[in-house]
């Protein structure tokens, strides 16, 4: 649950962009789409190997398109 602590004062848009960027931070979007779908955890620690080895590939320099 998140609570955004909004003052008196405060515009209804700032506490918008407040509660926006603690949502986007929580990653609670991202937790609800990853338990949209099962996905095997050989397939999962395969797709983290592979960004892994392209993430090496960019910063090396070796990648070639």
């Amino acid at each position: 649950m998140l609570i955004i602590d909004s003052k008196d004062c405060e515009n209804i848009d700032k506490a918008l962009k407040k509660y926006k960027k603690k949502f986007e931070k929580s990653k609670t979007l991202l937790q609800l789409r990853a338990r949209q779908s099962f996905t095997k955890p050989s397939v999962e620690r395969r797709t983290q190997v592979l960004k892994a080895i392209y993430r090496q590939q960019m910063a090396n320099g070796e990648f070639e398109s």
